[in-house]
């Protein structure tokens, strides 16, 4: 998912083995990812997308003055928090030791990989279990 402040920025899906790095786009206020080749396209990720990062991941302490804070952290799942409250940013990263951070708040100029993407169940016609008719219960 891309957060609803990027719905003004060009998007795609993430894939598996995506270079990302973690971006401030030019029309949106809101940080998120890009692909490392093609920095204007927000690269959205599905809850349950797992990324590994190049080094530790840093989070911006804010105001512009205080340093980076590291997490100590290189593995994370993509989810969704505060979805019921539409004006709120949703995206975020959850690490192995259970911390959350919003995709917003990444220091810009991270990159990772997509390493896989969450399980998709098998459409309708796809579930259905083939069996000939002697198999079939009357």
């Amino acid at each position: 998912m891309c957060d609803y402040s990027l719905h003004g920025v060009a998007s795609r899906p993430a894939q598996v083995g995506d270079r990302l790095i973690s971006t401030r786009f030019p029309t949106s206020f809101t940080r998120g990812f890009a692909a490392a080749e093609a920095r204007d396209v927000a690269v959205c990720l599905a809850p349950g997308t797992e990324v590994a990062f190049d080094h530790d991941v840093e989070v911006d302490a804010g105001f512009g003055f205080l340093p980076n804070k590291r997490t100590g952290q290189r593995v994370a799942r993509f989810r969704q928090v505060n979805t019921e409250r539409i004006n709120l940013h949703h995206d975020a990263l959850e690490f192995p030791n259970g911390q959350i951070v919003l995709i917003t708040r990444l220091a810009e100029g991270q990159t990772a990989t997509v390493l896989q993407l969450p399980a998709s169940p098998k459409p309708a016609h796809e579930q259905i279990e083939e069996r000939t008719p002697d198999e079939i219960e009357v």
